[in-house]
């Protein structure tokens, strides 16, 4: 056991133990079944004696009152009836003397024949008695006063050998429950046995396990110490670097953040100064468009102006036509009235024509009305075109001021992209200074952070050194404890 390895002393101490509990188990289980098997037999023998022995006695009282019956109404079927209860009797007799084993019950069951007999002997006269009389007046008349000594002797034999079973079925429980103690003694025993084998074994690996251990946790928990003292040096050592390089990280942090809003300023006016110049430039543009634009409203306007008059001379030469058309249709009126007149005195033969003139003299007429509306269109057409012409003389004197005042912005836009083109060019030497700036202390700074870094896990290593030590030490201690070895 000394040249084995502390699990293979284990191992075979749990393999003992293991088989011990198989074998009180296994002597357990077949106690246990042997206490089953005999309570099955006892319950289910001393159950069917039992019922068979119960049965005979409702059997006899079945053929008691079916012969009863037959004596008082001489009815065939009640004679069957007791023959055949005779016959159940008998059948359950040789039945019950095939279970029963004790000789005690086999000479009551025998004196149960022997009482049927007699009882079946008195009670054959009786019948046949019963079967001449064919009115009974009185039961006297059958002379069955020694009947009544045989049932009762039949019915005590019965009794006996009732309350006999039930006395052997006690018995037996008894004799099963001795049986059931006796295997609980046995497996008590085999308990004490595995019990007693254990409580060895877990001494003799207590007292190996405590030398065992004990040497190796002395050198452990010296280790130990001399881990942890050298962890927390060393874990002090980088807390103080740590903190110095947080302070440098935090400086070199605030002068990143204002080197990157000055480079973001610069962009952002630089930005700003691209877009005027290019608003500047597309000012200019958009000026010399709008001076095209200008002039070609002048020279339209030019154009509206030679229209509109040419129009007003068209509508004085429509007035003449006008005027000549509403002459027509008055003479023309004249003269209808004339043909009219004519007409009327020439008789029968100008009536027609009276007609033909009356048309002409509506339809001049008309024209006349006609000429009237177009002379007044002609007068609101004139006004219409004096009020454009002096409207588009206004406006041509807008434009001309206008394109005046362009001229003058256009000089100014002009001014305004040379001076934002200057600021631009100044803008894009400070944003390029800023970002070399920044580069460099954004460099310094990934520096500072991989110091930092680099300090804090070693700081954050000390201590998990220091805590592995002093953890490991607190296992020592409490594994000598386990052991039950003192520190000292």
């Amino acid at each position: 056991m000394s040249r084995r390895t502390f699990g293979r002393k284990l191992g075979g101490s749990f393999a003992l133990v293991v088989v011990l509990t198989l074998l009180m188990g296994a002597a357990s289980v077949a106690a246990l079944l042997v206490v089953v098997n005999a309570k099955d037999r006892v319950i289910t023998s001393a159950s069917e004696s039992l019922m068979e022995a119960e049965r005979l006695n409702s059997t006899i009282e079945g053929r008691i009152s079916d012969y009863r019956a037959y004596l008082l109404s001489g009815s065939q079927e009640y004679l069957d009836l007791t023959e055949a209860g005779r016959t159940a009797f008998l059948a359950q007799v040789v039945a019950l003397r095939g279970r029963l084993h004790d000789p005690t019950e086999l000479r009551l069951l025998q004196a149960i024949t022997d009482a049927e007999a007699a009882h079946t002997a008195a009670l054959t006269p009786v019948i046949e008695k019963r079967k001449a009389i064919k009115t009974l007046v009185n039961t006297k008349a059958l002379n069955a006063t020694g009947l009544k000594p045989a049932r009762l002797a039949l019915q005590r034999s019965i009794d006996d050998l009732t309350r006999r079973v039930r006395a052997d079925v006690e018995t037996t429980r008894k004799e099963s429950s001795t049986r059931a103690v006796q295997a609980i003694v046995v497996i008590v025993g085999l308990a004490v046995l595995a019990v007693g084998a254990a409580i060895v074994v877990a001494v003799r690996l207590n007292r190996g396990l405590r030398r065992e251990v004990g040497s190796a946790v002395g050198h452990i928990q010296s280790s130990s110490a001399e881990l942890e003292a050298a962890a927390a040096q060393q874990a002090t050592g980088s807390r103080d670097q740590a903190s110095a390089m947080n302070e440098i990280t935090t400086t070199i942090s605030e002068l990143l953040i204002t080197s990157r809003q000055i480079a973001d300023n610069a962009k952002r006016v630089s930005q700003i100064a691209e877009d005027t110049a290019t608003a500047a430039e597309t000012g200019d543009s958009t000026i010399d468009q709008t001076r095209a634009s200008i002039q070609a409203i002048r020279t339209q306007v030019d154009l509206i102006v030679q229209h509109m008059l040419t129009l007003g001379e068209k509508s004085q030469q429509i007035g003449g036509v006008v005027d000549l058309v509403s002459e027509l249709a008055e003479q023309t009126n004249i003269l209808a009235i004339n043909a009219t007149i004519e007409a009327s005195g020439a008789g029968e033969w100008g009536r027609r024509f009276a007609v033909v003139a009356e048309e002409i003299r509506k339809l001049a007429d008309r024209t006349a009305g006609s000429a009237k509306e177009i002379r007044a269109l002609i007068d609101d057409v004139r006004g219409a075109v004096n009020t454009t012409v002096m409207a588009t003389e206004i406006g041509a004197k807008s434009v001309d001021s206008g394109s005046r005042q362009f001229d003058d912005a256009t000089s100014s836009f002009r001014r305004i992209a040379q001076l934002v083109a200057t600021t631009n060019d100044a803008t894009r030497e400070i944003e390029l200074s800023t970002k070399q700036q920044t580069t460099a202390v954004e460099q310094v700074n990934v520096a500072a952070s991989d110091t930092a870094r680099i300090t804090r896990e070693t700081e954050a290593s000390a201590v998990q050194t220091r805590q592995t030590a002093s953890h490991l030490s607190n296992l020592s201690g409490e594994l000598l404890q386990l052991v039950g070895t003192d520190r000292g």
